[in-house]
């Protein structure tokens, strides 16, 4: 941990009124510091955040360690007798959290930059316009830049002034996001003024228009995702009807044994073979549909053979047998659910829209 180099960015009269005092005027002290934009402030403001900071004389001191040093100048100091443990209620801890996130709208890596537009999205408001508005003309990068136009109308969206509202909203038109959406469904219930209102309206009426394809592909998808893991099911009753009569009431059962057969394969690579846990799922397959093929002969061999032509007498032994195998797992694994994990190369998905991404899992399954 270094305070060295916030002297740059922070002054002892600073660091003071951000440590102590009314939250609105540490709040406001906190922005003026945020605005200059230097990443050095990270260091204080994460000592406030963990309760490390404490006040004298309008002056702020980081203690670690037992050891004090000034807030401003970094320099190692006697700290005061009477100093106070500087107190953060949760309005001003959030404040704190959103100037860390701020500042990372000006870092020098583009993913911390990522991250810091990501993070300001739901949390940025006017005092953190100038470090934004630095921080556009400073963006080299186009998709940043356009992401940070649209995190500086979204906080404008909420100004006191009707014009900054009205620019605000046509900035926002632009946008592909569900976030944006719902922003602006947000100011629409809220605003008062007609014309300002109308803009919003429009704004919304723009994005919706853009999402809409997207909202219509995720719907297909999904449709044929579930309907593909359906159509197995249905074939595998379809099949066993037709070739043997028989009306399979525990065909949903054997589906729960090669789930668990897959868990207990996942199990027995995380204990033995956690080098090679991605794979587990190629040794599942197989072994998941031997398994149900297994408990499938024991059956026929055991009940059903007893009972072909008699479709209705299948029915009903096959359902007491689909409770039997039931208590079984529980009795085995439990009455809760357990989890099978999907490997890192099934984990994630295809982004396709802003508002459409194919999981990897999915298209598999298809």
């Amino acid at each position: 941990f270094c305070c060295c180099s916030v002297a740059h960015a922070l002054t002892s009269e600073q660091a003071g009124k951000i440590a102590a005092g009314d939250s609105d005027e540490r709040i406001a002290a906190l922005n003026q510091a945020v605005a200059s934009g230097d990443p050095a402030l990270v260091p204080f403001i994460q000592a406030m955040l963990d309760d490390a900071v404490k006040a004298a004389g309008g002056k702020a001191f980081i203690v670690r360690d037992g050891k004090a040093v000034d807030a401003a100048t970094g320099a190692a100091v006697a700290l005061p007798a009477d100093a106070q443990d500087v107190v953060n209620n949760n309005r001003m801890r959030r404040e704190l959290d959103t100037a860390v996130a701020a500042l990372g709208l000006v870092s020098p890596d583009r993913e911390a930059r990522a991250k810091a537009i990501a993070a300001l999205k739901d949390q940025a408001d006017e005092g953190k316009l100038p470090l934004i508005d630095k921080a556009v003309a400073k963006e080299t990068d186009a998709e940043l830049k356009a992401q940070l136009e649209l995190l500086r109308a979204a906080v404008l969206i909420s100004s006191a002034d009707p014009e900054k509202r009205k620019l605000a909203a046509k900035a926002l038109s632009g946008s592909k996001s569900p976030a944006t959406r719902s922003l602006l469904l947000e100011r629409l219930g809220a605003e008062a003024d007609p014309s300002v209102k109308a803009a919003i309206q429009g704004a919304l009426d723009s994005v919706q228009g853009q999402l809409a394809w997207g909202e219509r592909l995720g719907v297909l998808f999904t449709g044929a995702s579930l309907g593909s893991i359906l159509l197995l099911v249905a074939l595998g009753l379809a099949i066993t009807y037709g070739l043997m009569g028989v009306i399979n009431m525990a065909h949903g059962e054997l589906m729960m044994i090669g789930a668990y057969a897959t868990y207990v394969v996942q199990n027995l690579f995380k204990t033995y073979l956690p080098g090679a846990f991605d794979a587990y799922i190629l040794a599942a397959i197989p072994l998941s549909f031997a398994a149900a093929a297994l408990v499938g002969a024991v059956l026929e061999r055991g009940v059903i053979r007893f009972l072909y032509g008699r479709p209705l007498e299948t029915l009903l032994a096959t359902w007491g047998i689909s409770l039997v195998l039931m208590q079984g797992v529980r009795t085995l694994f439990g009455a809760q659910n357990v989890p099978v994990e999907n490997p890192a190369w099934l984990s994630g998905g295809v982004s396709l829209m802003s508002n459409l991404t194919l999981p990897f899992n999915r298209i598999a399954i298809i």
